[in-house]
Order: structure tokens, then sequence, then C-alpha cells
């Protein structure tokens, strides 16, 4: 909901004490926590729900809110607004924090005080900054704690495991975000997970794991090598499986994304002559270990629609998952096996080095315990009855299940096998599985990753092609 209201109107959040009567305070949501549940201990047997997030007015100030109640009232509350959103809160409780206690597992803040929601006081509004106070806008890229307060990925690999369990800053780029994960824990409570690939001047690929829907959401919007991030207050670990360090966002974690520091400016211009020397992989090589669930994607599309949603975005397209009901209109594998195939390391899965054929990203692995791969990597051109969708990355084992042979059967063909395999895939009515992110470097605005590609079945693709329920005797 828009709000007109007069910055004068509101309380900075530097000036709030217990005795104020209904105050009113505006702030640029930085930071936000799941919708958790615990028993309620005055009525046995239910449960109370709870969320927390902070808000920031100021370069120096901000304060965490904390709010409780009935579970339909706090799941609205929460899906209201996210992580870089202005909102306005009325009349909320102002009370004194326990620093120790409370910044154990919430962000640190300047503050004394914590803010308490009421669903029958306090009222949260979706404000424009513009509307209010456009200087808000500014604080979304000012990271929360000092800029040259960090370590960079290399200092955390090289001090190892003596930094297991500890708390700290970090200023990385994106390499590549992976999938959202999705399970089940034991309390058959529902659980996601997704793993960020980050690099430096120092690392080259490091990774930062998300729990939480909020944090996981703001990763699928990172642009990998184009992004940079700092993340205060992650949790350092030593993963024991993989043999190497790892950083975990954890709800005391604050990510600036993009911040407009000197540090973070030296970064950018390290990912601009990386690019440019091409000394790393292209940007539309994501994780290619990380999966998504299909059976949770069902939003159908056309081409058209997907053009024209890229095109109302400004080119700030949101990841858009979808299914679209058409064809490969071009498959070149009767060709170069080069265009085809490309070798990937065993361990980290990204591609490696053509010409020395050796992974400059597995830094922390010796040599010894990882090899190379080759590994399907190709460009289709998807089309349906309202346009085509050029340069669609088809990798990996997607790939293999689509052509239903493996590299090495692949390998074996004879050329004519191949352009007859060519040929049983073209312009064969298909149940396409994709993920969309805007990509201004790639050729055509749009990366586009297919999920799955398997004929469809000519009920459903009619039903969806028509709109319209059919019923079939």
């Amino acid at each position: 909901m828009a709000h007109s209201r007069s910055a004068r109107d509101f309380v900075a959040l530097s000036d709030l004490h217990p005795n104020l009567a209904r105050p009113n305070v505006i702030g640029l949501v930085i930071g936000k926590t799941d919708v958790r549940s615990f028993p309620d201990r005055k009525n046995i047997g239910t449960e109370r729900y709870t969320f927390n997030f902070t808000i920031r007015d100021s370069p120096t100030y901000f304060i965490n809110v904390q709010s409780w109640g009935r579970e339909e009232y706090i799941r609205s509350l929460s899906e209201s607004f996210r992580v870089g959103d202005c909102v306005t809160i009325e009349n909320p409780l102002i009370q004194s924090k326990e620093a120790e206690r409370e910044e154990k597992f919430n962000p640190v803040t300047p503050s004394g005080y914590k803010l308490l929601l009421s669903e029958n006081h306090s009222v949260v509004k979706t404000s424009s900054c513009y509307d209010t106070d456009t200087r808000l806008l500014a604080l979304l890229h000012l990271p929360v704690k000092d800029p040259q307060d960090y370590y960079s990925l290399g200092d955390i690999v090289a001090n190892g495991q003596s930094l297991h369990g500890r708390v700290l800053n970090v200023l990385a780029a994106v390499m590549a975000v992976g999938e959202p994960k999705y399970f089940m824990t034991s309390d058959k409570r529902k659980g996601q997970r997704c793993e960020v690939k980050l690099y430096d001047e120092t690392e080259r690929s490091f990774p930062i794991v998300c729990w939480d829907n909020e944090s996981i959401q703001l990763a699928q919007s990172w642009i990998p090598q184009e992004t940079v991030i700092f993340a205060s207050d992650v949790r350092i670990n030593f993963d024991k499986f993989r043999n190497c360090m790892t950083a975990t966002v954890i709800s005391k974690t604050i990510i600036t994304t993009n911040p407009e520091t000197a540090e973070a400016n030296v970064l950018f211009s390290f990912i601009r002559e990386s690019a440019q020397a091409g000394a790393l992989p292209s940007p539309m090589k994501e994780l290619p270990n990380e999966t998504i669930n299909l059976e949770t994607v069902v939003d159908v599309y056309t081409v058209e629609q997907l053009k024209e949603k890229a095109l109302q975005s400004d080119g700030k397209l949101e990841p858009v998952h979808g299914i679209i009901y058409g064809y490969i209109s071009t498959l070149d594998i009767d060709e170069s096996v080069s265009r085809v195939l490309r070798n990937r390391c065993s361990v980290c899965r990204f591609i490696v080095n053509e010409v020395s054929n050796t992974c400059t990203f597995c830094t922390h692995v010796s040599p010894e315990a990882k090899s190379t791969f080759a590994s399907f990597d190709i460009l289709v051109d998807v089309t349906d009855h309202t346009g085509t969708l050029r340069s669609c990355y088809l990798a990996d084992c997607v790939a293999e299940d689509t052509l239903g042979c493996t590299v090495t059967e692949f390998l074996m063909l004879e050329d004519d096998q191949r352009t007859a395999m060519k040929w049983q895939l073209l312009l064969e009515r298909s149940k396409i599985y994709f993920k969309v992110t805007s990509s201004p470097n790639w050729r055509t605005g749009l990366k586009v990753n297919l999920l799955s590609c398997k004929l469809a079945d000519p009920i459903e693709a009619s039903q969806s092609l028509l709109g319209r329920d059919w019923n079939y005797l």
C-alpha cells in the first residue's frame, strides 16, 4: 500500500524511548527471518507464531522488530513485505532489549531498544520510499558493519579449522547460485536449502549456504559474476564431508547486495577485469549439482508471455520457473563434438580450463583428489506457437535425460546416428521445464536453463494450448 506521509510525521529510530505515546516509525527492511512457531504456555496444545525483521532509517541507526500472534496474522504480515522494502509501523511497543541474550540470535544493533508488534494495536504498511524519504533508498547498499571489517575468502581458507564456529563478516562476489532444494525434517516440518558459490581475488570457489526462505529468495535475485555481497555475521564451519570451509546464513546475518563502498568497488573492478580476460566460467554456468523439485513447478507460459514479462521487468526480472509446451527447433549435436561436450571438475562440477584441462576453482583440493569428466553443454532454441527462445542452456544430466544416452554412449555413435537422434527430438511437441533469469551479458538478455524436456502428453498439451479443460470420455 502506498503511503504519502511526510518524513516529519515519523520518529527517528535514534529518538525512540519507552515513554513515547503512539509513535510512528519508518524504515528500510534490511533483514528478515522466516515465520516460526512455539508451544503456547498459556494455552496448552496450541502454538504461537513469530518472525523478526530489522529496519533502518539512517546510516548509523537500525533496530530489530519482533512480532508475535496468531498464525494467520503472522503469516499475512510476513508475506506483505521483503528485504529491500520500505515499511511504516504505527504504535509499536518500545521495549529495552537484553543485549547479551537477544543478540546471540538476532542482528546486533546500535539501539538499546527493540520494537514489539501487537496484532490489536500496531499497524505495518508497505510504503514507497519515493513518497516518503528518498534518502532511505541509499541505505539499501550500505553495510551495517564497518566496510573494512571483513575476512577475505583466502583468509578463511588459510585459517582453516581455527575459525570453525566463528561468526564474522564476508565481502565477496557471486560465482553461481544453486537451485533451492526442498525436504522434510524428521519432525515433519518442511525445510529448504540453497548453496551459493562465492569468489574474490584470493579464492575462486567458496560455498555459502542459506537455510531460510528469506535469504534464499534474496540469493535467487543475484546475478553470477556481477553481484557483490557484504554478509555480516555469517557462521564459518569446517565441512568434514567435503573437507573444506563453508559459510552459513544465520538469524543474525544481514546481507547487503552490491554495497557502495571503496572495498566493494575494488572487487567490482576485479570482476570486470576477470570477465574481460576470460579467467572465469561463463555467467550462464550455474551449480549443476543443485536440483529443483519439478513437482513444485506448475505455472505454464508461452514464449511470448515470457518475453513480455522480461520486457516489463526493465532488466530486473526475478528468477522464473515454469513450463512451456513447445518443441526444440535447433539442436546441433551432429556437428563438431567440441560444440556439444565440455570437461567438468569431478569435485565442484564447474567447466575446467580448456587448454590445461585443470580446475582453477577447487584450490583447497589436491590435484590427486580431483579429475575431469566430459559433460553435455548444448545451446538449443525452444519454440512454441507464439515465438522462439534462442540459445537456451541444455546441460549435464538434463541433456542426458533428453537425448536418452550418456556422454560415453554418445561418443560411440556414428555421425548419421547422431543426425537420426537429432531428428527424433526436433519439432516434437514437448513439456519443457525451465528457469529464466535476467542476464545482460547473455546474448538475448535472458538466460534460460532447461530443467527437463520430455515428450508431452497430447491431451495435456492441448488443454494448456486452448486454455480450458476438456472432458475426454
